[in-house]
């Protein structure tokens, strides 16, 4: 007789595919199924499945080293990893570089940095770190402390402190019931209130993601707000955090999510487009600026991981990079996910359902209401979120769930960021599984 399964799922009463192989965009599981991976996994699978170059620098290292602890060795690949992210931020100052293994603890490492940057400097007093809601920073519970997520805040809310304070850049759905640029960027302007209220000798950084990811449905900025971020972040001496986990890499067409305002934060926050998919790492980038009295002053981060700057790890995301550039996939992105956009906003024109379709490259969310008229979403009790995303799957298409509404959490949103790699007619073709899926289950209610 076979044994149920020991592993814990994402919910445990339901039954999941399984997979045995993936091959560039495509999933295959036991059954022999294949599937498109328009959502990359969690926004991860960056470049696609068993990309022979990523397999070979994979072997070769682990025939070298596959492990050090980071207090008696570095390693080549590490360094070399390090110096290439430097290269690939841009800016006139150098970016330090504190390899993890998850965005979560990517997010948690910049916020602890960000405290230790003015304590070095005598200042214990700046402790607050700042965000916005409807956002995701991580599941740890720094990182969760940074994350204006109401669902995943509620069940540890006692633990947490109360960083999320002002209104993120949700043009769909001002939360001022103002349109831009009539706005003049009020929502931008709220950070600058939000620091004279709280104080800002108390405040040691603002954190933010670029594009607004699982948390919103992909919620990007209008132009001039990240500028804007960055000018009052600069006037009141606290520091600018990017979290790039789901930007960076390339997935929205640019190397880095804040290059589309041309501003460069003082931390940069990144994990899964780093090894695509084939191994566990991410990344905490600060810059000379920030670094400058730690060198100075205890010459330590208060942070470490066992599996920190990993050579194996390193070694995979390395290759990861160098096959991004080496094809020009990042020209690519831009490339197709104009024609993604088109067809999705071709789609919504003649929808009932679909309020908003809105993204920067391969990174696209689709907002689901029930009056295209008020915005008013559906009722949590109809699931539709779950029900694309099950339909969409039964199909032969992965998307991935995301929420959306007032708060981020009482409305339906997917998101669809398949690999770089795709072309344009697997587009076609993605489109099309995902148009049979909105009509079916519109269809149904």
């Amino acid at each position: 007789m076979k044994r149920h399964s020991l592993l814990i799922k994402p919910m445990l009463n339901e039954v999941y595919p399984t997979v045995t192989h993936g091959d560039g965009i495509y999933l295959y599981d036991n059954t022999g199924k294949k599937y498109i991976d328009g959502c990359s996994g969690a926004i991860t699978a960056s470049i696609g499945h068993a990309i022979p170059d990523i397999v070979d620098a994979m072997h070769e290292q682990a025939q070298n080293v596959s492990f050090v602890y980071r207090s008696q060795f570095t390693s080549e690949p590490a360094e070399e990893l390090a110096l290439k992210l430097n290269e690939l931020v841009g800016a006139e100052e150098d970016y330090w570089s504190f390899f993890v293994n998850s965005g979560s603890e990517a997010t948690e490492t910049a916020l602890k940095i960000a405290i230790q940057h003015y304590q070095e400097q005598g200042n214990f007093k700046k402790t607050k770190v700042m965000s916005r809601w409807i956002s995701y920073h991580g599941i740890t519970l720094g990182a969760l402390s940074l994350s204006g997520h109401v669902k995943r805040r509620e069940r540890f809310a006692r633990l947490l402190e109360d960083f999320p304070t002002v209104a993120p850049p949700y043009c769909y759905r001002c939360p001022f019931n103002l349109k831009y640029p009539s706005c003049q960027l009020f929502c931008a302007s709220e950070l600058e209130t939000a620091i004279e209220r709280t104080g800002a000798d108390q405040i040691a950084a603002f954190i933010a993601e670029p594009i607004v990811g699982a948390a919103g449905g992909v919620i990007v900025p209008p132009d001039g707000y990240y500028q804007k971020i960055r000018e009052i972040c600069d006037r009141y001496e606290i520091l600018f955090i990017s979290d790039e986990v789901m930007t960076g890499i390339g997935r929205a067409g640019k190397m880095y999510g804040m290059d589309h305002w041309d501003v460069k934060p003082d931390i940069i926050a990144m994990g899964k487009g780093m090894g695509a998919g084939y191994t566990p790492i991410a990344a905490t980038l600060v810059s000379e600026r920030v670094m400058a009295p730690i060198l100075a002053g205890s010459n330590s981060i208060m942070s470490g991981h066992t599996l920190s700057a990993n050579p194996l790890s390193a070694a995979v995301a390395l290759a990861v990079i160098n096959y991004i550039e080496k094809n020009r996939l990042i020209e690519k992105v831009e490339e197709n996910g104009t024609y993604l956009m088109k067809k999705l906003e071709a789609l919504a024109e003649k929808s009932e359902v679909i309020g908003d379709v809105r993204g920067k490259g391969l990174m696209i969310g689709v907002e689901f209401v029930a009056d295209l008229g008020t915005k008013q979403p559906f009722e949590l009790s109809v699931g539709l979120t779950k029900k694309i995303v099950d339909t969409a799957r039964d199909k032969g298409l992965l998307v991935y769930p995301s929420s959306a509404g007032k708060v981020g959490a009482y409305g339906d949103a997917v998101i669809i960021a398949p690999p770089f790699i795709i072309t344009k007619q697997q587009i076609d073709d993605l489109v099309a599984i995902f148009k049979e899926t909105v009509d079916e289950v519109t269809g149904e209610l």
